[in-house]
């Protein structure tokens, strides 16, 4: 299940070229993916699958197979694959962002089988979140219209809320539960307030997801997406998600009063008010988006009810519903497609002239209406069987299923009504009869839903052992069945035909009193909340940020001086006497550089001597690890304590030469307190964390766990296979950190900058070269001059463009030949940090002194010269690269970022040995590398060039692009 899932993202991400390659034909090649993957699991129909993803956290990757899994699966994959089918006919030829919708539609279909089949609560989340992700951007496919965006826009934002909200039930579970897996959860329901709590917030995540009121609104609005969509997440798989997850957690919560209870109320609720509205609708689409709202509230009443019986009736409505109501989108499409309009006002006749389509809604309309011999029949009927019995509240729900079904009937009948019958006024239109296979999944899905109700039996089999799951009760469960004699399940379908028949025939009045009585709007109530938080945001936005970066410096120390000495006052120990003021005497002198240091940045007026001097107080403090006996911390302290004053150096250019503000005697004192105050609480809890250790310290453990894992350096073993989790969430954070880095100094794109040389336009190699942009700035005519009258190769070719007062030979030659050393040392670092200090990050930084040489040798055209390829393809190949390390522990070692060792004889090299981390560490130099080259881009090349363009009279300013 596992290769299944990740197959069917590999399609997903081969999609848009095979559509770009073939037009909308492809559709048909992608549809046999989803057909195959049902093939699979009809033919599987029990497994599980465990891959240990983080052992130590107890995060697996764990897929189970079973009856309700099955069924949402099969609706997935085989739903799935005939909408895709119908997409190859639905789409014009050369359609615009066809590509795209081929690859999200196959990227949600992976990700709707993933959280069908996922047995653990992390991976479900997981899922759970790429199916809203993907359903904003299918909804919003036509990203040209301002109401797709709007409503793609809604729909996430409203199953997001309720995403969140479940995650913190899920959480709360499992924390309870003492285990992430689902199916020992359901097998082993803990119990408890806590428990409640969290079955609560799950329930908003599944009401959200599923449109059930009061998040309801969603849904209708998404029906500006294209009908392939409607079709198969509205209808058969994304709403199904939330019903799926209640009827997965029912059978062991079905006794917790606020989950039951909260779920029916809200289903039938929502039932009666969705039918209601739907009889009011004159969009076809509306009417089955209102009508998919009732019937999700009915599903969720159904699964949540707790009995064998309206278990057993709610997976059969769950399938009936998403053959039935997938065939009317996909028809509706035809008939948008056909006519151009989906007005039934204005749609006539079109039962001869459409005549496969009619008797395919036909069979899809008289089985959401619970008309023999359908599927949806055999489901209605024994979801009113499960509330025939004594009890109130059986009986108030099967009165509101009652009338929620003659709502049903009466828009079924409207939707056909409005669809096909011959209407007076109305002119006929001309119409476009559909071909073959455009036909062909509406027909197959309609009679699917014939079929399943004339061979009830054997469906009863594959259903009923998810109905067991629930707790046996008083009498037994009758079961599927498409006759089961005269009764009362009958005459109540007996009354819903009648009354529902009689609310069609007086569809016009119904339509004025449903406008009369209508309720508040949903848009309206949205769009107002949506207004009240944004301008909530906006008040406490304008309290809380005031454009000053000491204010907000001073609220993070106060918060922190505040918690930190309420913990020490509360509950920490006290140790009775300082253990030690310092390891060794030698120690006083750096410290002696830190303090004094220290002191003179408080004094100084000047910016820069101001950054050199608390650059002091890195150096020394790098010192101090030296004389402690941690190479590798002072090598990374030094190298980065280096960095960062270039960094300095490079902003201060665009700021004044001296600290310019004056600060009152209040704000100084206030300064000066917060200061003193954070120093001492920092000094406190240092010497308590020494001296209250009670415990032996995990250090100890380190030597054989080094030596255990083939390697001699700690610090190395500890960053890149110890915890090498962390090491790859700190990479991801560089990666966000460069990001918005460069957003601060770019708008456009931050590509390497090459100027063209007139003088060797033909050159096949040719250190300039013009952007098709056409937005590269001309190099200055001085330059063009200068370089005529050198013939002779530059020691730096980009220092040409340098004006002769900044360039300095003797820098140049330098800078030309110590970038090879320092590169070559830099990949020593890299490789042999098993050994000796040295790493990924710390050689990275070496190289990025490489870097930050050329460019200040040879200004912003050089360092395009010494590294060509943009930062954002060094940080992206780092980032990939760490990751498929540790993902390649799963296919060696059983779990993610698993350690492999490999020790051979490789000739002229002898004695090999090569370890996952290498490459892991490999991923890190290159990210770290492509966060000092975009640095260098962005506040050392892309300043310059403000700054130029600056000193240019009357050149029009515009986005720096790099």
């Amino acid at each position: 299940m596992t290769a299944l899932v990740a197959a069917l993202f590999v399609v997903a991400l081969a999609a848009p070229w095979v559509v770009r390659s073939i037009g909308r034909n492809a559709f048909v090649l992608l549809s046999v993916p989803l057909f195959a993957a049902l093939c699979w699991l009809l033919a599987t129909r029990r497994g599980l699958d465990l891959i240990h993803w983080v052992p130590s956290y107890n995060l697996n990757l764990a897929f189970r197979l079973d009856a309700l899994s099955l069924l949402m699966a099969a609706l997935v994959t085989g739903v799935g694959g005939l909408v895709v089918l119908y997409c190859s006919r639905y789409f014009e030829a050369g359609e615009e962002g066809l590509p795209r919708f081929a690859g999200y539609f196959l990227a949600f279909a992976a990700s709707m089988l993933g959280l069908v089949l996922a047995d653990d609560l992390v991976l479900l989340y997981v899922f759970w979140e790429l199916t809203t992700v993907f359903s904003y951007l299918l909804i919003g496919q036509d990203g040209g219209r301002l109401e797709a965006r709007r409503s793609a826009l809604q729909a996430l934002l409203v199953t997001t809320f309720g995403g969140l909200v479940m995650l913190l039930g899920l959480v709360m579970l499992s924390t309870v539960a003492e285990t992430w897996r689902l199916s020992v959860i359901v097998t082993q329901p803990p119990r408890g307030p806590e428990v409640t709590a969290a079955l609560v917030l799950i329930l908003v995540g599944a009401l959200s997801k599923s449109a059930i009121l009061p998040f309801s609104v969603w849904l209708p609005s998404a029906m500006t997406a294209p009908t392939p969509v409607s079709a198969y997440l509205h209808a058969a798989a994304m709403v199904k998600a939330g019903v799926y997850l209640v009827a997965r957690l029912s059978p062991a919560f079905h006794d917790v009063a606020a989950w039951r209870v909260t779920a029916m109320a809200l289903g039938a609720l929502t039932m009666v008010l969705a039918g209601w509205r739907a009889l009011r609708e004159t969009d076809l689409k509306l009417v089955l988006a209102y009508g998919t709202v009732s019937q999700l509230g009915f599903l969720t009443t159904l699964v949540a009810t707790g009995t064998r019986e309206a278990a057993l009736a709610g997976v059969a409505l769950l399938l009936a519903h998403a053959l039935f109501k997938s065939t009317l989108f996909l028809v509706t499409g035809i008939i948008d497609h056909a006519t151009g309009t989906r007005d039934l006002r204005r749609l006539t006749g079109l039962r001869r002239e459409l005549p496969v389509p009619f008797w395919a809604s036909v069979l899809a309309a008289a089985s959401m209406a619970g008309l023999p011999p359908l599927l949806g029949f055999v489901a209605k009927e024994a979801a009113f069987t499960a509330y025939t019995h004594d009890g109130t509240t059986a009986t108030v729900t099967l009165a509101a299923l009652v009338a929620g079904s003659v709502l049903t009937f009466a828009y079924s009948a409207r939707y056909l009504w409005g669809a096909f019958a011959p209407k007076p006024g109305a002119e006929p239109r001309e119409v476009h009869r559909p071909g073959p296979l455009f036909l062909a999944a509406p027909v197959v899905l309609s009679l699917a839903g014939l079929v399943a109700g004339l061979v009830a039996g054997p469906l009863n089999a594959a259903l009923t052992p998810y109905a067991r799951t629930f707790p046996e009760g008083d009498r037994p469960v009758e079961g599927l069945a498409l006759w089961h004699g005269v009764g009362v399940p009958l005459a109540l379908t007996l009354l819903v035909i009648a009354a529902g028949t009689g609310l069609f025939l007086a569809r016009e009045p119904v339509a004025r009193l449903g406008a009369r009585l209508a309720l508040a709007d949903g848009q309206e109530v949205y769009r107002d909340l949506l207004y009240r938080v944004d301008r909530a945001a906006l008040q406490i936005t304008g309290y809380t940020q005031r454009g000053s970066l000491p204010s907000y410096l001073g609220v993070i120390l106060v918060t922190a001086i505040v918690l930190v000495t309420g913990a020490l006052l509360l509950g920490s120990p006290w140790p009775p006497a300082i253990a030690h003021v310092w390891d060794a005497p030698a120690q006083l002198v750096p410290a002696g550089f830190v303090i004094v240091g220290a002191a003179l940045a408080l004094r100084a007026r000047r910016r820069l001597t101001t950054v050199v001097l608390v650059g002091v107080t890195g150096y020394g403090t790098a010192m101090l690890f030296v004389l402690h006996g941690a190479p590798d911390l002072a090598l990374t302290q030094f190298l980065v304590e280096t960095l960062s004053l270039v960094i300095f150096i490079l902003v201060l250019r665009r700021l004044p030469v001296h600290f310019t503000e004056k600060l009152s005697p209040v704000r100084r004192v206030t300064h000066s307190v917060i200061a003193v105050a954070v120093g001492v609480v920092v000094v406190v809890v240092g010497v308590l964390a020494t001296g209250a250790r009670s415990l032996p310290p995990v250090s100890v453990v380190f030597p054989k766990t080094v030596a255990d894992l083939h390697e001699h350096n700690i610090i190395s073993a500890l960053i890149v296979e110890i915890r090498s989790w962390d090491t790859l969430g700190e990479s991801a954070v560089l990666g966000i950190a460069a990001a918005g880095l460069t957003s601060l100094i770019f708008l456009r794109h931050r590509a390497p900058r090459h100027l063209p040389d007139p003088a060797a336009e033909t050159s096949p190699r040719n250190v300039w070269a013009w952007s098709p942009e056409g937005d590269e700035e001309e190099p200055p005519p001085e330059w063009s001059q200068a370089k005529a009258d050198r013939p002779e190769r530059p020691w730096l070719r980009g220092s040409e463009t340098l004006a002769d007062e900044r360039r300095s030979l003797i820098f140049e030659v330098v800078a030309r030949l110590v970038f090879p050393p320092i590169i070559l040392l830099s990949l020593y670092l890299l490789f042999s940090a098993g050994s000796s200090p040295g790493g990924g990050f710390a050689a990275a930084i070496v190289a990025g002194f490489g870097l930050v040489i050329r460019y200040l040798a040879g200004g912003r055209y050089e360092l395009s010269e010494a590294a060509p390829v943009g930062p954002g393809l060094l940080i992206g190949l780092g980032l990939a690269l760490s990751c498929l390390t540790g993902l390649a522990g799963l296919l060696f070692g059983g779990s993610v970022l698993t350690l492999g060792v490999w020790e051979g004889a490789v000739p002229l090299l002898g004695k090999v040995h090569l370890s996952s981390s290498l490459f892991f560490d490999l991923g890190v130099y290159l990210l770290v590398t492509g966060l000092v080259l975009d640095i260098l881009r962005s506040l050392g090349a892309g300043i310059d060039g403000q700054v130029e363009r600056e000193a240019r009279p009357g050149e029009r300013r515009e986005e720096t692009v790099v």
